[in-house]
């Protein structure tokens, strides 16, 4: 199906904190969900598919994260002790960050990539699960990409609109859609809400796997 896209308005600045309000209490309720899923050992992948990670250039960055903040707390509790308010605020502070941490990591590895009979669900992280059908899906192949860093999440020339999901400012996955096609992001326009895409360039840590899987079904 070809998407015709038309101007919407700029969202107004109360449309804007609710919606960014609503996306804080939806990532705090999944940083919790991913830990359940990690503590069952139950991977986000549908049956009959597989599933393939995208954590590797970002898993050692993280376990030192969490480590140094899981030091840092009774550091911290230790210089505070003598004001109760202020320990048990810093408890908490402290608790909850590395609480969030280890439940960012366990998204990337409990929502993998997966590559499926219906197709290909793209994610990263905690927000973003695209789905795409293989009769959406033109072709897929192998290429690596290192990228500027901080370049744009869209890439756009002539006719096509490319959405990047990087990892350390790789990707090494192309996927080439049959028409133009739209998907829905996290947020609101212009980098979020209701996109309309041509392609797509990720990250995967076996991306010899991950194409075995796709010739299987594509």
């Amino acid at each position: 199906m070809t998407v015709v896209t038309t101007g919407r308005p700029a969202a107004s600045v109360w449309q804007r904190v609710g919606s960014l309000l609503k996306r804080a209490l939806l990532v705090e309720l999944k940083i919790y969900a991913n830990i359940g899923r990690f503590i069952a050992r139950r991977r986000a992948v549908p049956q009959g598919a597989s599933g393939f990670g995208y954590h590797k250039p970002v898993f050692t960055v993280l376990m030192i994260f969490i480590v140094l903040s899981a030091v840092e707390i009774p550091i911290i509790d230790l210089i505070v002790h003598r004001w109760p308010a202020v320990r048990v605020a810093f408890l908490v502070l402290g608790i909850w960050g590395v609480t969030w941490m280890f439940g960012l990591l366990c998204a990337y590895l409990m929502r993998p990539h997966t590559v499926g009979p219906d197709g290909i669900r793209v994610r990263q992280g905690l927000e973003i699960d695209l789905h795409l059908s293989w009769d959406d899906i033109a072709s897929v192949a192998r290429v690596t990409r290192v990228d500027e860093p901080k370049s744009p999440r869209f890439e756009e020339k002539d006719d096509a609109r490319v959405l990047v999901f990087r990892m350390q400012d790789e990707t090494d996955i192309e996927i080439e859609l049959e028409r133009p096609t739209l998907v829905r992001l996290p947020g609101l326009a212009p980098k979020g809400g209701e996109q309309v895409i041509t392609g797509l360039r990720i990250w995967v840590d076996d991306p010899r796997a991950f194409m075995d899987a796709v010739r299987t079904h594509l």
